[in-house]
């Protein structure tokens, strides 16, 4: 037989993890709250109520004792009496049975010398022939819940004592009453508390929430969400708070980056691509126009130029590229030999060119790539300023930092002009270029991407004049895993 109760419960429970999941964080919090206190309300009214109802009985218990005590000893006066606590011993049972103790004497053989109603237990009867000292019970006695106090008398036979329970159920009532109002209330405070602690904690995660959605709408990078919230705090949205402006300080920094690079990029293409289209267009109005042919001489200067100037644009273009990719974080960190990467690109250099390299073998944690295009550009550097003929000087060994730190320094000099000492402030700059540089071959991105490579793997790059001409460009790397960006 199917039984297709069981079979949903895991919709059911399906059904309200989405349900909870589909409340605001707010929401969430009060019904956290809410719920918190009304399991500590519940175990607190337990805990109560048991401890009530003990104190209760107690008082019943203690009662009844001390009634039992007085009987006991002179059950013979008590024999023909029906209650405690009236002036003549006897009372109606049906409007005193809640207010004064009911009494019974047995004999020896535990039958009631004057009867009263009292139920004579098996334990009763056990006392009364002297078989123990006392016993409490809870007996009915006509149709009410008694509690009952039998016990041995003076001389034989036992008394028995009893008092309706119906005050103490009426009592332990009004007190479960009682415990459920202030649980109800207290529960309900409870959340009307967390609903207003909540909204107050998550004023600052609104503010953040509407910031986050103002740069969405508006791509306005300018927003702060300083107003109104300690950002200096350590609190969780203080912390929040402090990541989104440093997140929205580095997007503006990388808009305001990639925009210089565009005007720059722009301005640098401009003049190649000029002269390229002037040199085709006069190429094409000279096939057109036959009486005013190229000579040969004429026609392959303007292709040799029209080679060159492809040349370089595609250098330049290439350069942008390699300067504006920011696809390094997908290259792994790992050990990278610089000899090895200094060695391929002194084989790289073209045919002839001079070059008094010495270094040692010396690896640091790092990207490939990022290094190799580090290397080549200083080597390109060097050969470009230097005289034809001059070599090149390539030094590469362990070395420490300024904080003692192990690291590897890799120098590339040459025997130019040097750097004037008003470029040196601009020399790593992107499109930078000296006015002695102007006749030079070049886009003026290759020290800059030489920067770009040394800041992505937390080193330093500096430098400096040689004597008696020259420039040597020193860079230093740590040899620490972890360091690079």
């Amino acid at each position: 037989m199917n039984r297709p109760g069981p079979a949903r419960r895991p919709g059911v429970r399906l059904g309200a993890m989405r349900r909870w999941r589909g409340l605001t964080l707010r929401a969430r919090l009060t019904s956290i709250a809410a719920l918190a206190v009304a399991v500590a309300v519940v175990g607190v009214s337990a805990v109560a109520f048991v401890a009530v109802g003990h104190q209760v009985r107690a008082s019943v218990d203690q009662t009844l004792r001390r009634d039992a005590e007085t009987v006991a000893a002179s059950p013979d006066e008590w024999a023909h009496r029906t209650v405690v606590g009236s002036d003549d011993g006897h009372g109606d049972p049906d409007h005193d049975h809640d207010l004064s103790p009911r009494v019974q004497v047995l004999d020896g053989a535990g039958r009631p010398v004057g009867a009263t109603g009292l139920p004579v237990t098996g334990r009763a009867r056990q006392i009364a022939t002297g078989h123990g000292q006392e016993a409490f019970e809870q007996v009915p006695v006509r149709g009410e819940d008694y509690r009952m106090l039998t016990r041995r008398a003076a001389g034989g036979g036992a008394v028995q004592v009893a008092v309706s329970l119906h005050g103490a159920h009426e009592t332990m009532a009004g007190v479960g009453l009682a415990i459920l109002v202030v649980g109800v209330v207290g529960v309900a405070a409870a959340a009307a508390v967390g609903a207003l602690v909540a909204r107050a904690g998550l004023r600052p995660v609104d503010r953040l929430t509407a910031a986050v959605e103002h740069v969405t709408a508006t791509t306005d990078l300018d927003t702060s969400v300083d107003a109104g919230l300690d950002v200096s705090g350590r609190d969780e949205v203080g912390r929040l708070a402090t990541a989104f402006n440093t997140m929205l300080a580095a997007l503006r920094a990388s808009r305001a980056a990639q925009r210089l690079l565009v005007e720059d990029a722009g301005h640098e293409l401009r003049t190649p691509l000029t002269s390229l289209r002037t040199n085709i267009q006069l190429l094409i109005r000279a096939d057109r126009q036959r009486d005013r042919q190229l000579s040969d001489a004429d026609r392959g200067r303007l292709l040799a130029d029209l080679d060159t100037q492809t040349a370089e644009l595609t250098r330049l273009v290439g350069e942008l590229v390699d300067l504006a990719r920011d696809d390094h974080g997908a290259e792994l960190v790992e050990p990278v030999d610089l000899a090895e990467l200094v060695d391929l690109a002194v084989q790289r250099l073209p045919a002839g060119t001079p070059v008094d390299a010495d270094y040692e073998h010396v690896s640091v944690p790092g990207r490939a790539t990022s290094l190799t295009r580090m290397v080549a550009n200083l080597l390109d550097n060097a050969v470009k300023w230097s005289p034809p003929g001059a070599p090149v000087t390539v030094r590469l060994r362990a070395a420490a930092g300024t904080d003692g730190t192990p690291g590897a320094e890799l120098s590339v000099a040459d025997r130019g002009p040097g750097v004037a000492e008003a470029d040196l402030p601009h020399i790593f700059e992107r499109f930078h270029r000296a006015p002695t540089a102007r006749s030079v071959p070049g886009s003026g991105l290759g020290l800059a991407i030489v920067a770009q490579a040394v800041a992505l793997h937390a080193g330093t790059v500096r430098v400096e004049q040689v004597h008696p001409s020259g420039a040597r460009f020193v860079v230093w790397l740590p040899r620490r895993s972890g360091n690079a960006a």
